[in-house]
């Protein structure tokens, strides 16, 4: 079992910067690859990035690719999500999960509660 509880979200004016947190407890942390994904109103929920378990390895949806950054602290079991010159379109509820292996992939057995990002115009 692990349980993720996600922080960092608010409201942020186009173009500044937010950095999520996702604190993980329960199975050996590097043993499970990360993602983040989001979901905005009226929307489906969307991939955004994902780390495997040792860092080596990142993916990010193009949407973000260039302007958010995926990192982890294997020893205090925390996974991040830096984003930069966030547009009005990156609003939206953002949920971190615990991948089913330490490698990247498509699948994710756990979740977090979600922390709100809005971004103003």
């Amino acid at each position: 079992q692990v349980r993720l509880v996600e922080s960092g979200g608010g409201l942020v004016q186009a173009g500044g910067s937010l950095r999520l947190s996702c604190a993980a407890s329960g199975r050996t942390f590097v043993n499970y690859a990360m993602g983040w994904f989001r979901q905005a109103p009226g929307k489906e929920r969307e991939f955004v990035a994902a780390i495997s378990g040792s860092g080596a390895t990142t993916r990010y949806a193009d949407s973000v690719k260039g302007r958010f950054t995926i990192s982890r602290d294997n020893t205090k079991y925390t996974a991040f999500l830096q984003m930069d010159s966030l547009k009005p379109e990156d609003t939206a509820v953002y949920y971190c999960a615990a991948g089913r292996s330490r490698y990247v992939g498509p699948d994710y057995d756990y979740w977090g509660q979600g922390t709100r990002v809005t971004v103003s115009s």
